[in-house]
């Protein structure tokens, strides 16, 4: 071999740029191992109670079989194939069945509004022992945590107090015991500092409880134009605690100036916010979250005890549910076609349509990327030889079943044949380790 060695004078400066290399790797470390929920559901803290999650996963049943009794009416309301219509809505009626909510905030700030301190006081403690009753029968969802008010001037003190008030009443309940993937919101980030504020709560929270560090997560919402210039300094700033960044696509809207009649997820101004957070964080670990569909899907006829719908109202009705329907399915093929695979939810009726669209986006045309994954990995397997392009593909491909693998499109089982990789190599979440570990083996 030929002599390897650099001229003196490039030395001078590869210690510092090997500095900057090591920081950069630790920095962006790639996707988290864990599994991201497809939603958030938001409520008010005052209405939650420890069997909220079964109520709202009841209420979303009765309004599919109500509004779509069956697969092909449901899949003409949705928009997708009538070959995947029997399949989604089983999976649908069993989700609703069997995990309704994935993630759940219990909301102290638009959910709750403005209250006199006596009140919010009383509500965060009744809250957290509504928790930690649902924590002992295990009817807590994948997530939870709460939103507290926002470290602004007016709202610190009473943000702070909240986040104080429910963690100890909680923890007190529970044998100092936190649900795991328990969670603090901190909306309307204006500044670094603020985040930095709520690590510090949290390290401060963790020393005095005896919690060990690190216990506490945090996630922002992305909501005003200040916070899209914290971007850059968001995954530093949180030091392993940030777990989403959260768009609030009408709040950052109206900072915008956007009048409320053009406020939607597709707004321009919503993409260069999205697209500006993608760049940031991509990499780093933290999860990407878009806004809600502003569209509720309720019929403006309310039936009571003494007052029966007529025909004629319970179809205006379902034509309102199917137009909200129709348009939040659009809204989630949207987010997912832009990387954002997660989304807020704030009515139970929006939970059919949500997973409906989920699952279409990651079922339709999953046999031809089966065909595509299995052809890149055996050929990749047999050569050296490989293009960048290929391993992009081989990647995207498996992000591709794995996430429909984690959200209930298809199963375990289905993912292992359709893409002939283990579970291990699927959890992976890496197309070259998995091709490097079959060449040596």
């Amino acid at each position: 071999m030929g002599d390897t060695t650099l001229p003196l004078t490039f030395e001078s400066f590869l210690g510092a740029l090997a500095k900057e290399n090591i920081h950069v790797a630790q920095r962006f470390h790639g996707d988290s191992p864990r599994r991201q929920p497809v939603h958030t559901f938001t409520g008010g803290a005052h209405r939650f109670k420890s069997d909220t999650v079964l109520k709202m996963g009841r209420i979303a049943l009765r309004a599919l079989r109500d509004n779509s009794p069956n697969p092909d009416t449901f899949a003409d309301i949705i928009g997708y194939e009538h070959g995947l219509a029997e399949h989604i809505y089983t999976r649908v009626v069993d989700k609703l069945n069997r995990e309704p909510i994935e993630d759940y905030r219990i909301d102290f700030e638009e959910g709750f509004g403005s209250r006199p301190d006596e009140e919010e006081d009383d509500v965060a403690r009744a809250a957290a022992e509504e928790m930690a009753a649902a924590f002992a029968t295990n009817a807590l969802p994948l997530g939870i945590g709460i939103r507290i008010k926002p470290l602004s001037e007016e709202h610190k003190h009473r943000s702070l107090r909240t986040f104080d008030l429910f963690l100890t009443r909680l923890l007190s309940c529970t044998g100092d015991v936190l649900p795991s993937n328990f969670v603090i919101t901190l909306p309307k980030i204006t500044s670094l500092e603020q985040v930095a504020a709520l690590v510090s709560a949290c390290q401060a929270f963790e020393y005095h409880r005896g919690l060990p560090t690190g216990s506490l997560r945090i996630e922002v919402m992305i909501e005003t134009t200040q916070s899209i210039l914290t971007l850059p300094g968001l995954s530093e700033e949180g030091h392993g605690r940030l777990v989403v960044a959260h768009f609030g696509t009408f709040d950052y809207l109206a900072a915008c100036g956007i009048v409320p009649s053009h406020q939607h997820i597709l707004h321009p101004a919503c993409e260069f916010a999205k697209h500006a957070i993608q760049v940031a964080l991509a990499g780093t670990g933290i999860w990407l979250s878009d806004g809600a569909t502003n569209v509720m899907p309720l019929g403006p006829h309310r039936e009571s005890p003494d007052t029966l719908l007529t025909p004629t109202q319970r179809e205006e009705n379902r034509r309102v549910v199917h137009r909200a329907w129709r348009r939040q399915a659009e809204d989630v093929w949207h987010s997912h076609i832009g990387g954002f695979y997660q989304g807020w939810d704030l009515h139970p009726a929006q939970l059919p349509p949500r997973y409906a669209a989920v699952y279409a986006f990651f079922l339709e045309g999953l046999d031809v990327a089966s065909e595509q994954l299995q052809t890149l990995v055996r050929r990749m397997t047999l050569s050296d030889n490989a293009f960048d392009a290929d391993v992009a593909t081989g990647q995207g491909l498996l992000n591709r079943f794995e996430r429909a693998m984690n959200c209930g499109a298809i199963g375990e089982t289905e993912a292992v044949e359709m893409t002939g990789l283990t579970l291990a190599e699927l959890h992976s979440k890496s197309f070259v380790k998995i091709v490097a570990n079959r060449r040596h083996s």
